[in-house]
């Protein structure tokens, strides 16, 4: 399904940021810098509304209120340089569904927009381009990240994304600590392969949804079920 989500944000360039994310995600982006264009968009209601609080001519809260009043149900998300309490309260109170404190990263944004949107239409978001699915994990390698199933980016050291990437491109193969060795380390690595163990030992504590098997005397492979 490709959702429609309208976005208010009068910084300019944040504005252009966040289109530009929300758009690599196959979403039908609007954006608006004002509320008063806003205003004149709000029928057909889209699938999702992000609200900037501070406008040059309203405020979100103003907006919010409008919204709703001809879509009860249609989910909001808040987005603001205000991050005290009582602005996140009233957000809640005024039926927004999340309230995000700005600096924020684009990724953080994208991913609480996910959550919501199969949340309230009841979807899984599919596996994003450049994204590869592997048991419970999203990797983006491009990104060289890795996601859990809430959307939290596992942290891994550069040899343990190389590793990760070593197993599910090639999954069911297996694989000797001496082959292990040369594709991570390279030929100029020397010392005992039991940094092998110790590597995949790491990988093995951050993702333990992973079904990497040891072949006992010879080295590991990533299970292909």
């Amino acid at each position: 399904m490709s959702y429609t989500i309208y976005l208010v944000e009068d910084e300019d360039n944040l504005n252009e940021l966040l289109t530009k994310y929300l758009e690599n995600e196959d979403w039908n982006i609007t954006s608006f810098t004002k509320g008063e264009d806003a205003r004149k968009k709000m029928t057909p209601s889209p699938h999702l509304w992000i609200l900037d609080i501070m406008l040059p001519d309203t405020d979100g809260y103003t907006l919010i209120k409008e919204i709703k009043a001809k879509d009860p149900d249609v989910p909001v998300i808040f987005i603001s340089a205000r991050d005290a309490d009582i602005d996140r309260v009233l957000g809640l109170e005024l039926g927004s569904n999340d309230y995000i404190s700005k600096p924020f990263l684009p990724r953080e944004l994208i991913i609480r927009v996910q959550k919501l949107l199969q949340l309230v239409y009841k979807e899984a978001p599919p596996v994003q381009k450049n994204e590869i699915a592997v048991s419970s994990y999203r990797v983006a390698e491009d990104a060289r990240e890795v996601y859990d199933e809430n959307g939290n980016i596992i942290n891994l050291t550069s040899k343990e994304f190389d590793l990760l990437l070593l197993f599910i491109h090639h999954k069911g193969h297996p694989y000797s600590r001496e082959d292990i060795l040369l594709k991570v380390w390279g030929h100029d690595y020397f010392g005992t392969d039991r940094v092998v163990d110790d590597l995949v030992r790491r990988l093995r504590r951050k993702m333990p949804e992973l079904k990497v098997e040891t072949i006992y005397g010879f080295g590991y492979r990533l299970m292909s079920s």
